[in-house]
């Protein structure tokens, strides 16, 4: 699945180099970052909605949010794989012990 994931970004990297016209992702690029974001949003709360109501189409947007997330992570400079580390690290049991030691003594909320 990473390795499909790469490659998807990989092209998509392609069409932000390339900007060819008629590409819905050269659009999105086009629109700016705050579209992108936006797309995301609305993409994550579809899926919500599809997971919620027992439609049958979570795959379909869940598909459309992956490929958003990597649209925004391509405008901002980042790779699908950057996430895949961080999810890496927050499997380590340390990864989190500071903050949720400050929150167990009551120091953050």
């Amino acid at each position: 699945a990473l390795l499909f994931l790469s490659e998807l970004q990989d092209f998509i990297e392609k069409r932000h180099a390339e900007m060819p016209e008629g590409s819905y992702t050269t659009s999105l690029f086009k629109d700016g970052l705050n579209r992108m974001a936006q797309k995301v949003g609305e993409e994550a709360l579809e899926t919500v909605i599809e997971a919620t109501s027992g439609g049958d189409k979570l795959t379909y947007e869940a598909s459309d949010l992956l490929y958003h997330l990597i649209v925004l992570l391509t405008a901002k400079g980042l790779r699908i794989e950057d996430v895949v580390s961080e999810l890496q690290q927050r499997h380590d049991p340390n990864w989190d012990k500071k903050r949720r030691e400050a929150k167990a003594a009551g120091k953050m909320k």
